[in-house]
């Protein structure tokens, strides 16, 4: 599916610490920080995959169920929507602004104290929240699906955490009662500064050369491969075909940047042929890191998604055992030229977004604004924006037919699938 870069994983707010020690056998009710509920040792929590995210049901205080995406790397719980919180305002302590990744200003937040947090058996009490004063990021729009929040870190540095891609499943599991097994995938060393997973078990291939490279393992990106040569001590060319495009959002707003393949990466012993990069603007990404630890880029869902993956933070290694059947899936983009954009109330009036100036979606007659109605004789409020983004990278010469609205008349165009990259 088409691939949501979210680099929001960059962000490092220092908030004062609200987890303590010496919680086991304390009351639920008197707890701080992290923790299972009734004292078990591991919990299974659902998830839906959207654009490549990992989207989960939160509860915030008396809240409905809330759409958090979760990233490995981001250091607090953020309201991204703060609209959710209206009716029942969150207690606020102070104002801040955040710098992140994207060529817009920073944001301005507030954080708000003394929240209780609930997915699944999972909870959080005296938790702290970094809530956006506006939802300037649409995540909604751009995922497809409602997202109200982020977070991560403070959940994968408690406990060992088990992404099960292919049942949607996550397994949360204390450390002290968790043992590797070989049979569970190959470990690797990962390292952990300012609250992300580095690891240096990725190489990239150009020709019969390899170079080693030190990545974040970021699931809070929807791509498979974000490499940023600015960070890097070492010459890496942009591959020879490159396409330029509008690669995400980050906290700041756009990522900008261009799209090649890599010859071919080997993730530990795992090859990997063809793969889609991404490699970002300087002036959206690398030059708003400067004061980031070194590394070369960062690996997304898009390609986590082919292993069962088992992080554990408190021991610092990684468990990667593939599923082979998605290890044998090709890595596509887009191959429409189109941008789409989810309005409403449940999120399934589409409409046209950017559009590359020559692709077929452009050639056919297809503009910004238009309202799409259906997809192949599919109507579109019937498909989520992941299927309709699968659909439109079926293969290259796939004809394609879209029934768009346009200023109250009906517009139909065809066009075949072409790739770019």
């Amino acid at each position: 599916m088409k691939a949501v870069l979210l680099a929001i994983g960059m962000l490092c707010i220092c908030l004062d610490a609200w987890a303590k020690d010496g919680n086991k056998g304390t009351p639920d009710r008197d707890r701080y920080g992290f923790y299972i509920a009734g004292n078990r040792s591991w919990t299974r929590i659902p998830f839906q995959l959207h654009s490549n995210l990992i989207i989960v049901p939160v509860r915030i205080n008396d809240s409905d169920t809330l759409h958090f995406i979760l990233d490995t790397g981001v250091s607090n719980t953020i309201i991204t929507d703060p609209s959710i919180f209206k009716k029942q305002p969150l207690t606020l302590a102070r104002k801040m602004k955040i710098a992140g990744a994207g060529e817009g200003a920073n944001l301005t937040a507030s954080i708000a104290i003394n929240n209780n947090l609930r997915m699944g058996d999972l909870r959080a009490s005296h938790h702290n929240i970094v809530l956006l004063d506006e939802d300037i990021l649409k995540l909604s729009e751009f995922v497809g699906t409602p997202v109200h929040g982020i977070f991560g870190y403070e959940l994968f540095a408690n406990f060992v955490v088990n992404v099960d891609f292919t049942r949607r499943e996550l397994v949360i599991m204390q450390p002290k009662k968790y043992r590797y097994r070989k049979r569970k995938g190959d470990r690797y060393p990962i390292t952990i500064q300012d609250t992300k997973a580095y690891t240096d078990a990725l190489s990239v291939y150009d020709g019969e050369k390899s170079m080693p490279l030190r990545v974040v393992l970021d699931t809070g990106a929807g791509h498979a491969l974000l490499l940023d040569p600015s960070r890097s001590t070492n010459a890496m060319p942009l591959p020879a075909k490159v396409v330029r495009a509008q690669l995400g959002r980050g906290l700041n707003g756009v990522i900008n940047g261009s799209m090649g393949r890599i010859q071919k990466i080997k993730f530990g012993r795992y090859e990997l042929d063809n793969i889609l990069a991404s490699f970002p603007d300087s002036t959206a990404f690398g030059m708003k890191l400067v004061d980031m630890p070194e590394r070369q880029g960062n690996v997304g869902c898009e390609l986590l998604r082919r292993f069962n993956v088992t992080f554990n933070y408190p021991e610092r290694y990684v468990v990667m055992k593939p599923v082979k059947r998605l290890m044998r899936e090709t890595f596509e983009h887009d191959m429409s030229g189109l941008e789409l954009r989810a309005k409403g109330e449940q999120l399934r009036n589409y409409y046209v977004g950017k559009i590359i100036e020559g692709s077929p979606a452009d050639l056919s007659g297809l503009k910004e604004g238009d309202e799409v109605l259906f997809v192949n004789n599919y109507s579109a409020k019937n498909l989520t924006v992941s299927d309709i983004y699968k659909i439109l990278q079926k293969g290259e010469g796939k004809e394609v037919s879209i029934l768009v609205r346009r200023n109250g008349q009906m517009v139909i165009a065809h066009f075949a699938l072409k790739r770019f990259i």
